[in-house]
């Protein structure tokens, strides 16, 4: 068939699938989305990220018997292997079911089945008006009269019950069995296109004392190809493994992305529950997501919380199972970044997502002191945003002394680390070292007491005074025996 231009003629103000959804709310179930591709404003396709299992009722005029029922307005990425349609009791069955995941003409036209349609000629005549029974190469068209119209060629069709052809894919069934007469079906798919993740922002006090003001919300995105009205919103936190890769979408055109809908400072909070080993938030109430939209809703009252302001310097060095390390040079660093931290105590759980932290400048405007990732944190345990390098802070390292006898199994080195703060306030430079040349070692000497030692990890509390500088040395000993050293 030639490629048609199809035409749009709205007769009616109605905006109804082939068949309506009954007054039960559709239901969705939204898993947290990993990527950022989801979220970001410049797409203008469906997406194949995200995950959701949609729950609707249907509801169907039977006829009683054989009979072809077809619903559109689907998604347009969805998993054709795990969509059911079920009928209670058992009268009616499925026989058989096809997705038509077709976008453009065929998957439009195919979406117009069981809707009242004209075939338009190619030079522009009416050539038959009725239900649209078949679709493809050849429509069927069924007229009031009860006489059907066989049409190989035509221009376009005119519908005369819709506003908008189905963007998205269209389910066929063939059912058989049960009486005839209105009946309620439960249809369950999982799709891409739609995904949550936590949306947080810390705005920190000015001040020495670390408090700050944290609002948790959940960010939805909706770039399944369907707009979903009024529906009953459930949201996983938790890694649930999937063996699919999720579908991919053909792409269209998305119409632009409506303003995120405005937070009601007076919602409730979301009902949570656990869903075996992952946690579920009920929203309290029914939430619009058009496509191609991102919207934001509260998962907790905004609260005040103790926060600590944290400065680290870690190279990230550690041993990794190789022979002792016995040569002078090993690659540490001359110098290291030193990281600007945000801690705080979970005052329940977070699911993850990005942190936005803020602080009110001298000109009264809120500013960003950095953004990091959170992963999933529950109750009472600690969370830590990187914020960035710390611009007034500096650390430079050096070698004092090394020696190395194979023979004797025995390996010492003297470090110096001199910590330098340019600001107009005293820091306090957290210090982690992680001895890298051997597994087995001790501190034989210190100018400044460790506060935590592990056997990998060597850690340091340093005060820095304003425009100052500070100097840590330490030295180690490495040992170890013949039977410690993998033999040839």
């Amino acid at each position: 068939m030639s490629r048609r231009l199809l035409v749009l003629a709205i007769a009616g103000a109605i905006a109804l699938p082939a068949f309506a959804a009954t007054d039960e709310r559709t239901a969705l179930t939204l898993y947290r989305a990993e990527g950022d591709q989801l979220f970001a404003t410049n797409g203008e396709a469906v997406s194949g990220d995200g995950y959701a299992v949609v729950h609707e009722r249907r509801s169907f005029d039977l006829k009683g018997g054989a009979q072809d029922l077809s619903i559109d307005g689907l998604p347009a990425a969805l998993d054709s292997e795990a969509l059911s349609l079920r009928f209670p009791g058992k009268g009616t069955r499925v026989v058989s079911q096809r997705l038509l995941l077709g976008q453009g003409f065929d998957g439009a036209v195919a979406g117009l089945v069981g809707h009242n349609v004209t075939a338009i000629g190619t030079t522009g005549q009416p050539i038959a008006s009725g239900t649209l029974v078949r679709g493809g190469d050849t429509l069927v068209i069924r007229e009031a009269s009860g006489q059907a119209s066989l049409i190989k060629s035509y221009a376009a069709l005119r519908a005369a019950d819709a506003t908008d052809f189905a963007r998205g894919s269209t389910l066929q069934v063939r059912v058989a069995g049960g009486s005839a007469g209105n009946t309620t079906a439960q249809l369950d798919y999982p799709t891409s296109g739609l995904g949550w993740r936590g949306a947080y922002v810390a705005t920190v006090a000015p001040g020495a004392t670390c408090k700050m003001n944290f609002d948790a919300s959940a960010s939805i995105a909706n770039r399944s190809g369907r707009d979903w009205k009024d529906v009953s919103l459930k949201l996983v936190a938790g890694d649930a493994q999937r063996a699919k890769a999720p579908p991919q979408p053909k792409m269209f055109m998305a119409r632009a992305a409506p303003a995120a809908m405005a937070m009601d400072a007076s919602a409730n909070e979301p009902h949570q529950a656990t869903l075996g080993d992952l946690r579920t938030y009920t929203l309290p109430t029914a939430v619009d997501l058009p496509d191609g939209s991102v919207t934001q809703t509260p998962l907790y009252d905004s609260r005040t919380l103790d926060c600590e302001r944290e400065a680290v310097y870690d190279t990230n060095m550690r041993y990794y199972g190789t022979p002792p390390r016995t040569e002078r040079d090993i690659g540490m660093p001359p110098s290291t970044q030193i990281v600007s931290n945000l801690r705080f105590k979970a005052f329940d759980a977070l699911p993850s997502g990005y942190v936005r932290v803020l602080t009110t400048d001298r000109d009264g405007n809120a500013e960003l002191l950095g953004e990091g990732r959170l992963d999933d944190t529950p109750k009472n345990k600690d969370a830590t945003v990187s914020l960035g390098n710390a611009f007034d802070l500096s650390a430079t390292r050096e070698q004092t002394s090394f020696s190395a006898d194979p023979a004797s199994h025995r390996m010492d080195e003297g470090t110096r680390l001199t910590l330098t703060n340019a600001g107009d306030t005293k820091r306090t430079i957290t210090v982690r070292e992680h001895p890298s040349r051997w597994r087995a070692w001790a501190v034989t000497s210190s100018s400044i007491k460790p506060t935590k030692s592990t056997p990998d990890l060597l850690e340091f509390q340093v005060d820095v005074p304003a425009n100052g500088s500070v100097s840590l040395d330490y030295a180690l000993r490495y040992t170890w025996a013949d039977a410690d050293l993998p033999h040839q």
